[in-house]
């Protein structure tokens, strides 16, 4: 390679094309036919696809080398190579259509331009390079199977011609021969940018230009990718295969060496976001995981591996750190109670577990939550112990579990609802203030329009006993206490209205 060095800025030229109908562009004698790409999937080494995708621009012009449009409908474009400008009028005039070529540079003998490489796109288009053959070759094993021998040369430089047709995207094949001559191709591939290299890698592939593969992975692997690019290095790669060695980080980027469960990921952020200490960032986390999980999220298409297991027990530690919170408090004396890192402690869990169980709801998995908060015993009894400063962020669970229940969002047995509204009923009816003055976030009305919904399902018995309590509290507190108004007035129709009614029939 060594002895083309000095020919690589001017070892090529090329022209934009269609087909002319022109003595220069005559088909190859019996000896050296035109030549089509390899099919799609060829066993090359490094290189098995020859598909090619877009087209090229007929205006653009190239340098260094010549270059020479050729229109689409064949017609010839301009005078040869070389030639003065008044034979080219003279010559354009008598024949009544333009001349083949247009010379945009005049090279110094002795260059090495032996060959013409002819590129026909699918579309009709295509591009004509005047190339040092010995360069090509020995840099493309595709071409050096083409190239006329020897013999074939007849005259002076460009008289050998390789043509290759149906190629799909005639600038990509283009660049990729250009790359040949390239003395510093990461500098090129600066100015080209990812999506260019992207082409031109699929068409190094497809003639095994075995340097220009490792050019392209390098410069690939080393820059960022967008979502776009990132879909077709993964489709050229499945069609693809290219020489492990030099592929390995690239396909480091696109696929995980080790097969990772995205469940498991799952429970570890939600871990992190539990225990964050900054109540920003765990806001902003919270979003974040959120929309990871959403159905509708474009990163979450099925959500029914999510584990459940590893769910509960980060649930069950945010509980057990809630009961250490609520005895620590009953036990400290009052006179030396520090109450807002309390506060703060408190609404930590109970902002966790609210967090954790609309993340349950949204996945049919909450129905354990329900029994689990139901069975709260010594939450419960410490409940009327504690200072209402903080005691009413029990409630904020409660409210968001009665609300679940009272939408259907989750069906739980006769029997655990009866205990939910047992230990959890008296406690809302005493934070409902709280609740309405610190609200962070809470639905205050729908609060109340589900809490009776949820009240409503339990047998008639126990629902006579519930709203006999809210009626004596809500005479007392007023709108201290939720209005159950609706539903109360629904079970007084169902127990005596209408049993009476039913009597007399």
């Amino acid at each position: 390679m060594a002895a083309h060095h000095h020919h690589l800025r001017r070892g090529w030229c090329c022209s934009f094309a269609a087909t002319p109908h022109s003595p220069d562009h005559r088909p190859l004698p019996a000896a050296a036919p035109a030549r089509k790409l390899p099919p799609k999937s060829p066993s090359f080494q490094s290189s098995p696809s020859s598909r090619l995708a877009g087209l090229i621009d007929p205006r653009r012009i190239l340098s260094p080398g010549r270059v020479s449009p050729i229109n689409p409908d064949g017609s010839p474009a301009a005078a040869a190579v070389g030639a003065n400008s008044d034979e080219v009028e003279a010559t354009a005039r008598e024949q009544q259509a333009p001349p083949p070529f247009v010379a945009v540079r005049e090279e110094e003998e002795g260059t090495g331009l032996d060959l013409k490489l002819c590129l026909r796109g699918r579309d009709g288009r295509g591009v004509v390079m005047e190339l040092d053959s010995a360069v090509l070759c020995e840099s493309s094993a595709f071409f050096a199977a083409m190239a006329p021998p020897p013999e074939a040369t007849v005259g002076g430089g460009g008289s050998k011609r390789i043509e290759v047709d149906g190629v799909e995207n005639v600038d990509a094949f283009k660049e990729a021969v250009e790359l040949m001559f390239e003395p510093d191709p990461m500098r090129w591939f600066v100015r080209a940018g990812v999506s260019r290299a992207i082409g031109v890698l699929e068409v190094s592939s497809s003639i095994m230009f075995d340097r220009g593969i490792k050019s392209c992975l390098e410069y690939i692997e080393v820059v960022p990718w967008n979502e776009s690019e990132e879909e077709r290095l993964k489709n050229l790669f499945a069609r693809c295969t290219f020489d492990e060695a030099i592929s390995k980080d690239v396909m480091a980027r696109l696929k995980p060496q080790c097969q990772i469960s995205s469940d498991d990921v799952t429970v570890h952020l939600i871990q992190s976001v539990t225990g964050s200490t900054n109540s920003g960032a765990r806001k902003e986390m919270q979003s974040l995981v959120n929309g990871l999980l959403s159905k509708s999220s474009v990163y979450q298409k099925d959500l029914s591996g999510l584990n459940k297991g590893s769910l509960y027990q980060i649930c069950c530690s945010c509980l057990n750190s809630l009961v250490e919170h609520f005895k620590e408090d009953c036990h400290t004396d009052n006179t030396i109670r520090d109450s807002k890192p309390m506060i703060e402690r408190v609404g930590k869990q109970t902002e966790n577990l609210k967090w954790l169980f609309d993340i349950l709801v949204n996945n049919d998995m909450a129905e354990e939550f329900v029994e689990l908060w139901a069975k709260q015993e010594d939450l419960i009894r410490m409940h009327g112990q504690a200072s209402a400063m903080f005691r009413y962020e029990l409630s904020r669970i409660s409210a968001n579990v009665f609300v679940a229940l009272g939408k259907g969002k989750v069906q739980c047995p006769s029997d655990l609802r009866s205990q939910l509204f047992h230990g959890w009923f008296r406690p809302m009816l005493l934070d409902f203030g709280w609740l309405q003055r610190c609200s962070k976030g809470l639905d205050v009305r729908m609060l109340e329009e589900n809490l009776g919904q949820a009240l409503l399902t339990l047998p008639l018995q126990q629902q006579q006993s519930l709203f006999e309590e809210w009626f004596q509290c809500f005479a007392s507190r007023g709108t201290e206490c939720p209005n159950l108004s609706i539903a109360f007035q629904v079970w007084w129709r169902r127990s005596f209205v209408r049993s009476s009614v039913e009597s007399h029939r």
